[in-house]
């Protein structure tokens, strides 16, 4: 549907209505900035991690994804309980700057694709939400994640409201397409600015989504995302401003060389993306490690770098196929768990919603990428969802610094990582905040757990690896092996090269390494374990 041109009553309107809904709504939260790389507590100084789930509102209906299937507390509910702190909650430009489309009811907004079924499911859930103007509802979801203590990032995912993205057709991508207005971008980002100044869950504005196109250029974004920056500070000073790269978010490599310049300091967060279909014919047609060493290593160059620069880098979008059938999606899930865990990002995933109202021309299309399921009752699935559970948590940053700074040792696959049974062993997968705080010593090569005289150490092939105290053989002598860097592999008593593995108990044991060689094939994603440098005290789990 073409969205109407602006006549003059309707910009009279549109300003009426907006100073009408943006009157302040006094409510309890947080204020954020930036120390350096980490977001914190303005207050307190400690860090925030924001560890968030994205949720669509930025389709053709112009309203949260699930609404017609659960009353709205309860979708907020299992936000929270599945450990989400944040969601990122998608909006159009259109949404903040055209009256037609932002005064239409939700009733309305659903009568234009015959989406009578998705109205009744509405009246029936969230009977107070159906005949509310769009930009309201837009409002009570906010407001419904406040109640619920989790916070917003207020995503510009699309000025059209649609689905995104295609790389040259959907006039969406750049600025200067057709449906791309910069000065219209620009009143949006302000408007949703201020409409939100006293929100105080909504805690950042991450600017625009996945620019792309023919048209982008260095230079315009630059001139642009400034211009965005600097309009959203204006209108309200507290919430972090989010800058997404260029081709899809995925490539910041040019701040390298040429500064972000803005007028204000402690509120600059960027933001990436990373999804196998990204580099879906390396992960079928390549062996995993190489993939993943090279994917890793050009993540860090694109994007990861700025983490060294002092910057705080949200990883806003990454995501796979929830229902885990997908081969290349599970191997590449893997490798960005275990980078997310290296640089301890923030991060978001996509998504939340386990089926859309009205998506492509589609009425009720499944989102197999989704955590929730179709009717938003339940999880999708439990196991990807745990492998989520230690980079929920901030390994480092301020006020997390209760222990001295050690290793421990993830493990991508399962997001735990190995922990002590007892004072002597044996080793196992277990939560990372039981884990010990290992010293790895690049000069003799022994991993040492501080503060005693125990070392990993070799047995025989298939046997558990042990703590000994005896760390002057070749048998404790360890080093990354294979081009992912993720193996971690030795020589027995009897010359057999072997790698850490994990076997049906979670136990911590000795095989030979494995998808060494080019076989595409091949999973080695068993076999993967990550230092991560960590500041927070082990809890371990025995006396």
């Amino acid at each position: 549907m073409k969205i109407a041109t602006y006549s003059l009553l309707s910009v009279l309107t549109l300003i009426a209505f907006f100073f009408l809904v943006s009157q302040p709504v006094p409510v309890t939260g947080r204020t954020l900035t930036t120390n350096s790389r980490w977001i914190v507590d303005e207050m307190s100084g400690k860090r925030v991690k924001l560890t968030c789930v994205n949720w669509v509102s930025h389709l053709e209906p112009v309203l949260a994804e699930g609404l017609n299937k659960q009353p709205l507390d309860s979708i907020v509910g299992q936000i929270s309980s599945l450990g989400f702190n944040c969601v990122r909650l998608t909006w159009p430009v259109y949404l903040a700057t055209n009256n037609s489309l932002a005064s239409l009811t939700v009733r309305q907004s659903f009568q234009r694709y015959g989406l009578y079924d998705d109205i009744a499911g509405i009246e029936a859930n969230n009977p107070s939400m159906i005949d509310l103007p769009l930009i309201k509802a837009y409002q009570v979801v906010v407001g419904a994640l406040r109640k619920g203590k989790v916070m917003v990032i207020l995503d510009n995912h699309v000025s059209k409201p649609s689905w995104c993205c295609n790389n040259q057709t959907d006039g969406n991508g750049f600025f200067g397409e057709k449906y791309f207005d910069a000065e219209m971008w620009i009143k949006g980002l302000t408007r949703m600015a201020k409409l939100f100044k006293h929100d105080h869950n909504v805690i950042g504005m991450s600017l625009r989504n996945e620019l792309r196109g023919l048209k982008q250029n260095e230079d315009d974004w630059y001139k642009y995302m400034q211009r965005g920056a600097e309009a959203v500070h204006k209108a309200n000073p507290r919430v972090l401003v989010i800058i997404s790269g260029l081709n899809f978010d995925t490539h910041l490599s040019f701040l390298h060389d040429r500064p972000f310049a803005l007028t204000f300091s402690g509120k600059l967060v960027f933001e990436a993306h990373w999804y196998s279909f990204s580099d879906k014919d390396a992960w079928a047609n390549q062996n995993a490690n190489k993939v993943c060493g090279v994917l890793a290593a050009n993540m860090k160059r694109q994007s990861g770098f700025l983490v060294e620069r002092g910057f705080p880098l949200f990883l806003s979008e990454f995501g796979v196929d929830q229902r885990g059938l997908k081969e290349n999606d599970n191997r590449c899930l893997n490798c960005i768990l275990a980078v997310a865990a290296e640089l301890d990002l923030d991060w978001a995933l996509w998504t939340l919603a386990g089926s859309y109202y009205y998506k492509s021309g589609i009425v009720g299309l499944d989102e197999v990428y989704s955590v929730l399921n179709y009717d938003f009752d339940g999880v999708r699935n439990q196991t990807m969802l745990n492998k989520m559970t230690s980079i929920r948590y901030p390994f480092q940053g301020p006020g997390i610094s209760t222990g001295l700074p050690h290793k421990v040792i993830f493990h991508p696959a399962t997001g735990q990582c190995i922990v002590r049974k007892s004072q002597s062993g044996p080793l196992a997968l277990g939560p990372c905040s039981s884990s010990d705080a290992w010293h790895f010593s690049r000069n003799k090569k022994t991993l040492m757990i501080r503060g005693t005289h125990f070392c990993l150490r070799a047995a025989e092939t298939g046997q558990p690896a042990q703590l000994s105290k005896d760390c002057t053989d070749f048998d404790s002598k360890w080093k990354p092996m294979s081009e992912s860097n993720l193996q971690l592999s030795t020589k027995t008593a009897k010359n057999d090269i072997v790698c850490l593995d994990v076997n049906s108990e979670n136990e911590i044991v000795l095989n030979p390494c494995y998808c060494v060689s080019e076989d595409s094939s091949c999973d080695p994603s068993r076999q993967w374990f990550k230092f991560v440098h960590s500041t927070r005290k082990p809890q371990l789990g025995f006396s």
